[in-house]
C-alpha cells in the first residue's frame, strides 16, 4: 500500500510568480468611468499575457479585489515572462490605447511590480503576496512613476531582487538587460520594517533619466523635474519601436486582486 505524505506546518509552500498591477488615480476617476477603465485595463493584460506565452490565463479566485489593480499568481517559472516580454507588451498596449482614446475616456498609468515567493494553497498566503503589494506601493516605484509621468510614459515597473537575480541577471530575458534597470531601495511608508533592493524599469527611459526622482525629499524631486524639463527626454535601446514595432508606455496601481493563472492551482474562497 503506497505511503500517503501529508503536509506539515513546517513545510515551506511551493513558489509562485506575482504580478501586481495599480492604476494611478483610480479613485479620483468619476464613478461612472471607473468601470469602463478597469474593462479597457483586463482586456490588455489578457492580451499581454497571451502575447507573452501565457495563454492559458483562468481567473480562479479573488483577494482583497479594490477595483484598481490585482495581484496574479502564476507558476514560479513564468517569472522572466513577466518581465520580458510582457512589460514591453504591456507597455505598447498601454500606448495604443492612450493614441486612440476618445477625450472623454481617462488615460491608464499603470505601477506594476513583479515578485515570486511561496504562497501556501489553496488560498495562496503568505510575506511574497504582501511583499509583492508593498512593492507597487514602494516610494521607489512612486518616484519611477513621476518620472514616467513627465516624459509622457504611461508604465513604471519594480522588480523584485530575487527575481532580477533569477531572470535578468541570469540572461533569462531576451530584449531586456541588466543596463535597462535602475537598482534602488524599495521602503513603505508606515511599514518600518519594509525595506528591499528592488530594479526598476519605465520604458523608453534609461537609469540615469529615473535617478533625480529617486533623490530624497521634495526640493531633490523638483529639482529632478527641473533638469529633465532643461534637456531633451533620454530614451534607452528599449524606446522608440518595440518588438512589434509601437513605442512602449505604461503604468501600475496597487490595489489589489489575487487572481491565478494557469491551470496549476485551486482556487481560494473571496477574502474581505
Amino acid at each position: 500500500m503506497p505511503s500517503v505524505v501529508l503536509s506539515d506546518a513546517g513545510d515551506v509552500p511551493p513558489e509562485h510568480a506575482l504580478l501586481t498591477v495599480d492604476m494611478k488615480e483610480y479613485s479620483q476617476l468619476p464613478e461612472a468611468k471607473m468601470a469602463p477603465a478597469r474593462a479597457d485595463l483586463d482586456s490588455m493584460l489578457a492580451t499581454v499575457f497571451a502575447q507573452g506565452g501565457i495563454d492559458d490565463a483562468t481567473l480562479l479566485g479573488t483577494v482583497k479585489d479594490r477595483g484598481d489593480g490585482a495581484i496574479f499568481v502564476l507558476p514560479a517559472r513564468h517569472a522572466a515572462r513577466l518581465i520580458d516580454p510582457l512589460l514591453i507588451h504591456l507597455g505598447q498596449a498601454l500606448e495604443r490605447r492612450e493614441q486612440t482614446r476618445l477625450a472623454s475616456a481617462p488615460p491608464i498609468r499603470l505601477r506594476v511590480s513583479v515578485h515570486v515567493g511561496p504562497l501556501a494553497p489553496p488560498d495562496h498566503r503568505g510575506d511574497a503576496a504582501n511583499d509583492a503589494c508593498r512593492l507597487v506601493d514602494s516610494d521607489a516605484v512612486r518616484q519611477a512613476m513621476a518620472a514616467a509621468v513627465d516624459n509622457g510614459v504611461l508604465l513604471a515597473s519594480v522588480v523584485s531582487d530575487t527575481v532580477f537575480s533569477r531572470t535578468v541577471a541570469a540572461g533569462r530575458t531576451s530584449a531586456l538587460k541588466e543596463h535597462h534597470f535602475h537598482r534602488a531601495a524599495a521602503r513603505v511608508e508606515g511599514k518600518p520594517g519594509f525595506d528591499q533592493t528592488c530594479w526598476l524599469f519605465v520604458p523608453g527611459l534609461v537609469p540615469s533619466v529615473i535617478a533625480p526622482y529617486l533623490a530624497e525629499g521634495s526640493d531633490a524631486m523638483l529639482s529632478g523635474r527641473q533638469h529633465q524639463a532643461a534637456q531633451p527626454r533620454a530614451k534607452d535601446s528599449t524606446s522608440g519601436e518595440g518588438r512589434d514595432g509601437v513605442r512602449q508606455k505604461g503604468k501600475a496601481s496597487g490595489k489589489a486582486r489575487l487572481v491565478q493563472v494557469g491551470r496549476d492551482y485551486i482556487t481560494g474562497p473571496e477574502q474581505s
